[in-house]
């Protein structure tokens, strides 16, 4: 039986969702049109959530330096993330060329292959697989596999090739982006609203660079990045801010319409969709791209524990019940945050009135868990933990009966599901006990959560919790009961002898 999983784009989300694949078990191949990586940054950063789970699996440190963000706006209207519990700082300033050279090795450490200049034109779904028909260096060929993943942006061929729809709002005005060596315009990195319902922004890239975006409402809906030139932007830049840019020279540009689509599902058979392809919305903040790595991250461990058949394919329905409505509020956040930066007077009012509202705590801490990741909770077990279907902090710490301490982060870098028992009980009926027949899926650790005014404990900690090997809880103890139904429903049904 064909166990094989290909993936189409090897964009970050196509090269993010091939590394979950091979970490659990499926062999993968990626395919990309293009020659070799474009090199462009559309996204600048990710946010608080990403950065978690690149610590969740050893892949932050290899990102080098770069800077957090020091405080949150909702589409310019900023708040304080001081005041919160905890912290919800992105990463800023970070290219996206410098995030897909680091997944593209860690491929590489992994055995996947990326196949460069290959163009999917054509796919046949059958009952057990997928053929994939691309045209490549050599010629037409064909592949096939189990499973069928578009990761190839906002025009997706896989998507419709699919016949899913991808319905949404049409662009109505173009925008301009650029990175700019030679300059030194007045910062603005949230976004400086011009008269008339424009908006212009800059920030420092480091090496001499800066980007530029250009929001101008007189621009077509529908520019085109082949036939934009430097001068373009330069001249919309002065005509937006009175600075000239002209003696600068740019390294990569682009042009863009503010249209945005949601596909009606992420899974038809076994066709499946992730990131831009998606959701495609305009560059807003690194939303696209963070949504895209939680999609690759929520899809890569289910399918290939479907793929090498340790789970059923009903599995793979969670997928789409679980990341689809966060497409959804990805749009209509979108929508809402562009409302705010790209309109004119008019809006002052209502900006006020979300400036007065983000001084509140409660308020502050809502729009800082959509905008960082944060803040998202799924349903996967009945219970009233708070931290049940949430993500479980990185960063929260526990101390092992061989006296060190680790973190989550750590336990969750091999992409298994784990199994945290911190009350020092078990018997026939206690969690480690129930867990044995899934040991070769889910890895059972003992211990005590660190002292409570150690950074990153949970506030209130379970005795035992079960965390899927995306990070999120799927249940917690102390006892045993629905511990069984959890792991069967997540992982599988058993396949190991407990005791064995």
């Amino acid at each position: 039986m064909e166990t094989r999983v290909i993936v189409v784009g090897a964009g970050p989300v196509g090269l993010m969702l091939a590394g979950e694949l091979r970490l659990g078990g499926a062999d993968v191949t990626v395919y990309d049109r293009l020659p070799a990586p474009s090199g462009e940054s559309r996204a600048l950063g990710f946010t608080k959530r990403v950065a978690e789970i690149f610590d969740q699996r050893g892949l932050l440190t290899r990102l080098g330096e770069f800077r957090r963000g020091q405080r949150g706006h909702f589409g310019g209207v900023g708040f304080d993330l001081s005041m919160l519990d905890e912290s919800h700082h992105g990463v800023l300033g970070l290219p996206q060329s410098r995030t897909e050279e680091m997944l593209t090795d860690w491929l590489g450490e992994l055995g996947v292959t990326v196949r460069r200049g290959h163009e999917a034109v054509a796919f046949t779904e059958t009952a057990d697989g997928v053929e994939l028909v691309l045209d490549g260096p050599d010629g037409r060929h064909r592949d096939t596999a189990a499973y069928l993943v578009g990761c190839d942006g906002p025009d997706s061929t896989i998507r419709t090739l699919a016949g899913i729809p991808a319905p949404g709002w049409e662009s109505t005005r173009g925008m301009y982006m650029a990175d700019v060596k030679g300059i030194e315009p007045r910062p603005r990195p949230t976004g400086e609203h011009v008269p008339g319902g424009s908006m212009v922004l800059c920030v420092s890239l480091g090496d001499g660079y800066h980007r530029v975006l250009i929001h101008d409402r007189s621009l077509p809906p529908h520019p085109d990045t082949a036939t934009l030139t430097f001068t373009d932007v330069a001249d919309a830049w002065q005509r937006m801010t009175g600075e000239s840019i002209h003696h600068g020279s740019a390294r990569w540009m682009a042009a863009f319409g503010n249209g945005a689509g949601l596909a009606t599902t992420y899974r038809r058979g076994r066709v499946l969709l992730a990131g831009d392809a998606a959701h495609a919305t305009p560059p807003l903040a690194g939303w696209g791209l963070s949504t895209g790595i939680q999609d690759a991250v929520n899809l890569g461990w289910k399918l290939a524990a479907v793929a090498t058949g340790r789970a059923p394919e009903s599995l793979l329905d969670t997928y789409h019940a679980e990341r689809h409505p966060l497409g959804e509020q990805l749009l209509r956040n979108t929508h809402a945050a562009t409302a705010l930066y790209l309109s004119g007077e008019e809006m002052d009012p209502l900006r006020a009135v979300m400036r007065e509202l983000m001084e509140d705590k409660s308020a502050a801490e809502h729009f800082a868990g959509m905008v960082s990741g944060l803040g998202v909770r799924y349903d996967t077990c009945p219970g009233d933990h708070p931290l049940l279907g949430r993500r479980l902090s990185p960063d929260h710490a526990l101390d092992l009966p061989d006296g060190s301490r680790t973190r989550v982060a750590e336990l969750l870098r091999p992409g298994r599901g784990v199994l945290i028992v911190t009350d020092g009980i078990d018997g026939t009926d206690g969690p480690q006990h129930r867990a044995a027949a899934w040991s070769d899926r889910v890895d059972v650790v003992t211990g005590t959560w660190a002292p409570a005014d150690t950074p990153g404990v949970p506030p209130t900690p379970p005795a035992a919790a079960l965390v899927r090997p995306d990070g999120y809880v799927a249940w917690t103890g102390p006892g045993g009961a629905g511990l069984t139904a959890a792991l069967e429903s997540w992982f599988g049904p058993a396949r190991v002898t407990a005791g064995v």
